[in-house]
């Protein structure tokens, strides 16, 4: 079997924070997949970006799938860091990954569609994510998919430390959503402290994307 990085695009009402960036033309949003959310608090980390916080406070207070959210940090430079608790109405499409497996790497608006970057274990595995979305009438798309040997064979630039703390963080739960491990307990399980398991995590995360999506030609220094 050969694993997958496949980008994807969703489109839904529904689907988490649709409706707040209708109503800030302006916001970007981006999940924080390195947080290290505790699994039983039921919060969600994203990048904001948008010309009015306001205007996007307005949006989330009306959004329906949008139980709770607080701004926790932001800069000068029209970004921040929001933590969001979800209603039942919104529609996830994290869960149905984790649930086989696979991992998001990246999910980021395009005006009322999600471009998700996923990591699964098998192509196949793509199936139940088209089921969902069918079942659940989300307009999906594959963008692009790219097959490899598998995270436990290929090196993609990884070092040594970085596969072992991918695959510890993999195995324990940790890119699930919500979270079955905290990124304290991946580093307990590494040996390690908490900021060099964050550091390990984030860097290998970078090296899957370079290696996967980006072009050679276009991978950085």
């Amino acid at each position: 079997m050969s694993d997958i990085k496949a980008v994807v695009r969703a489109e839904h009402p529904d689907i988490v924070l649709t409706q707040t960036v209708a109503h800030d033309p302006s916001s970007r949003v981006r999940s924080v997949s390195e947080a290290g959310t505790d699994p039983t608090s039921g919060k969600f980390f994203y990048h904001i970006e948008s010309a009015d916080f306001t205007q996007f406070e307005a949006g989330l207070r009306n959004d329906s799938t949008i139980a709770a959210f607080e701004r926790v940090i932001e800069t000068r430079d029209g970004k921040a860091i929001y933590s969001f608790e979800y209603t039942d109405e919104a529609k996830v499409l994290s869960p149905v990954i984790s649930a086989v497996n696979g991992v998001i790497l990246e999910m980021e608006n395009d005006a009322s569609a999600w471009i998700l970057t996923v990591w699964m274990p098998d192509r196949t595995d793509l199936d139940h994510l088209w089921n969902y979305a069918r079942q659940n009438d989300i307009e999906i798309e594959l963008l692009r998919v790219n097959e490899y040997s598998g995270l436990g064979t290929t090196d993609a630039g990884l070092t040594d430390s970085q596969r072992e703390a991918l695959l510890v963080a993999l195995e324990t739960g940790y890119f699930e959503e919500p979270r079955n491990a905290t990124l304290s307990e991946v580093a307990a399980d590494l040996d390690i402290s908490q900021p060099a398991a964050g550091g390990l995590l984030r860097r290998g995360i970078k090296r899957l994307v370079i290696a996967s999506l980006v072009d050679d030609s276009e991978q950085p220094d």
